[in-house]
């Protein structure tokens, strides 16, 4: 809890865009979190082209008399921005203000309920599941090794919750497949119709580049990105709650 027994404020940090679709979508979501949770003072930052700051958003909060508060990196994988950007920025915050207590959420993803959202959806994209379809989830890709393998084990995953042809792994930047190779790989593969699944937040260049590719190599269907999903916004709150069981970051 917060001051005066309030519910410990929640800043959630998306990447940021210059694309406006971007920031609508990520203020879209966690509206929805405000509806579920209308006592958590919820706020959006962004690490870059979109205000505020991470750092600005937790000084305003320092200055009305929060204590405490909950930063969560709205964020489908940890990767650079989650393991190094955000918590720089954090640790400049404890020293500006070392009384404010923060704490540290893990990223969205991976979880459960996000496969949940990809299929939702798929399926308002008109993509169903069928031994002759095959499917290609798509993150925006990343040099952390790690966070691609995230992707694979989604797709491992997928591949076993429905009766597609075959489940593959693509990536919009940074890692291969690209999007239209792998849409191109399926169909060489036997499959008649592939989908793709965008694993990616918001509207904005790499989804642009994804639905690009895919139509350009035959896909029948392209999802758009995750966004509001209430899927989402039940992770999100399930990420704060943990994170308020955790120790606050401290300065070295």
């Amino acid at each position: 809890m917060s001051g005066h027994g309030a519910p410990v404020p929640l800043v959630a940090v998306a990447h940021g865009s210059r694309d406006e679709r971007s920031a609508q979508a990520v203020e879209a979501l966690f509206a929805r979190v405000r509806r579920l949770r209308p006592d958590v003072d919820v706020r959006v930052a962004y690490l870059d082209h979109v205000s505020p700051s991470p750092a600005a958003a937790l000084a305003d909060l320092a200055g009305r008399g929060a204590g405490e508060v909950v930063v969560l990196p709205a964020l489908l994988t940890a990767a650079f921005h989650s393991k190094t950007d955000l918590p720089a920025a954090l640790a400049q915050v404890r020293a500006d203000y070392p009384w404010l207590k923060v704490r540290y959420g893990d990223t969205l993803g991976p979880h459960p309920l996000l496969l949940d959202a990809v299929e939702r959806r798929l399926a308002q994209a008109g993509a169903a599941a069928a031994p002759d379809t095959g499917l290609v989830l798509v993150s925006a890709g990343s040099s952390d090794p790690e966070a691609n393998g995230v992707i694979a084990s989604m797709a491992d995953a997928l591949a076993a919750r429905a009766p597609w042809h075959s489940v593959v792994p693509a990536y919009a930047s940074a890692a291969a497949p690209a999007p239209g190779r792998a849409v191109a790989a399926l169909r060489d593969r036997g499959a008649a119709r592939v989908a793709v699944a965008g694993y990616l937040l918001a509207p904005g260049f790499f989804a642009d580049r994804v639905a690009d590719q895919a139509f350009a190599e035959g896909a029948a269907a392209v999802s758009a990105p995750l966004g509001d999903a209430p899927e989402l916004a039940r992770v999100a709150l399930q990420r704060y709650e943990e994170a308020l069981r955790t120790a606050p970051v401290t300065v070295p």
